[in-house]
């Protein structure tokens, strides 16, 4: 008897934590055959994995190098089930940007957040590290984009989130875009403070953040 919706799911999130590329391969090819919704499972089974993998990198159980591999195991999965995600939820991406402020090189959670996000179903426009605010506005309006995420891990370098906002604010495009910011020293209250729309402390909370966002 074969597994069932939510087993087989929970495996799927299994075999990225466990960094199993082969069994994600094979979960996910049993997903497609079963007729599974293919945005489904990635969405509640390699995803979930990724997000498990990513509060055990929070905790220091798992450092750069799994997270890199549990990676490799969500990609090949996604890679079998992105041909069968049905065309209707493919009309519905929206465009993100994200970048690490100017002055700021840390970029693993960025690129972890902008992972989760592109498997999620986000388009995700990377700008990479150290860009200055003034990339972020030009990049947003270029590609049309919904939302602008500004990431930071030095408090020396936080003024410039301030910075894209206000420059969007002296543009009059301010409500054109919403803007989310995370990293280590970011608090809740600094993103009170600079008019932000959205905080988040980590990869995890920012996937729902984002959904929040665009009311998904």
């Amino acid at each position: 008897m074969g597994k069932t919706k939510d087993e087989l799911y929970s495996a799927m999130s299994g075999a990225v934590v466990d960094m199993d590329e082969d069994l994600s391969v094979q979960l996910s090819r049993e997903a497609v055959e079963t007729g599974y919704d293919a945005f489904e499972a990635i969405d509640q089974g390699l995803t979930k994995g990724m997000e498990r993998a990513g509060r055990l990198f929070d905790e220091g159980e798992y450092f750069v190098p799994e997270l890199l591999m549990c990676a490799d195991a969500l990609n090949a999965g996604v890679e079998i089930l992105k041909p069968n995600i049905k065309t209707e939820r493919q009309e519905e991406k929206h465009k993100i940007v994200i970048g690490v402020i100017a002055g700021d090189t840390h970029d693993i959670g960025k690129n972890l957040v902008k992972l989760m996000l592109s498997t999620a179903g986000f388009d995700v426009i990377d700008l990479g590290r150290d860009v200055p605010p003034s990339a972020f506005v030009e990049h947003a309006v270029k590609e049309n984009a919904k939302i602008i995420m500004i990431s930071s891990l030095m408090t020396t370098t936080m003024d410039g989130m301030a910075d894209v906002i206000n420059l969007l604010n002296e543009k009059g495009i301010r409500n054109k875009f919403k803007v989310a910011i995370g990293g280590g020293p970011v608090s809740r209250k600094f993103a009170d403070k600079i008019g932000a729309d959205g905080y988040s402390s980590n990869a995890n909370q920012a996937i729902k953040m984002v959904n929040e966002l665009i009311g998904r």
